[in-house]
């Protein structure tokens, strides 16, 4: 299948994605605040700059796109069908730095909690999520 898009307004979407505060990211800080949680946001001196550290808690969280980071079983994660071998490989990077950089932290004694984009439709889960590697604030 060949993409729709010409080369130029393919590369222009691509520019447009955005890696930090995102919306996904957005909802998880807002959701955490209003839990009752203070953190800090893309610490430069940790592995993979976590999305989110909560630093009392010696705790960090990655708010994960599906697509960019393969979540497994999601309708959002799947290789393109044009330029396959590109995304593939590329994707298959994406995953193996992510584990790269998930086994730094453990080392370093963090706790890691992965939330994928598709988890922050349910704030209800997601809150339940959040409370399984932290204690309840409210």
């Amino acid at each position: 299948m060949v993409d729709h898009l010409s080369k130029e307004k393919r590369s222009w979407n691509m520019s447009r994605i955005r890696s930090k505060n995102t919306k996904p990211e957005i909802i998880v800080r807002s959701l955490l605040h209003r839990m009752g949680y203070r953190f800090r946001l893309h610490r430069k001196d940790l592995p993979g700059k976590p999305d989110i550290v909560l630093p009392k808690y010696r705790t960090v969280i990655f708010v994960q796109g599906c697509f960019w980071h393969c979540h497994k079983g999601c309708i959002d994660s799947h290789i393109p069908k044009s330029n396959t071998i590109f995304w593939k490989d590329k994707l298959e990077k994406n995953q193996e730095r992510d584990r790269r950089k998930q086994k730094d932290l453990a080392k370093l004694g963090w706790k890691i909690n992965i939330i994928w984009e598709c988890e922050t439709k349910n704030l209800k889960l997601l809150q339940k999520k959040i409370l399984k590697t932290l204690p309840k604030r409210m």
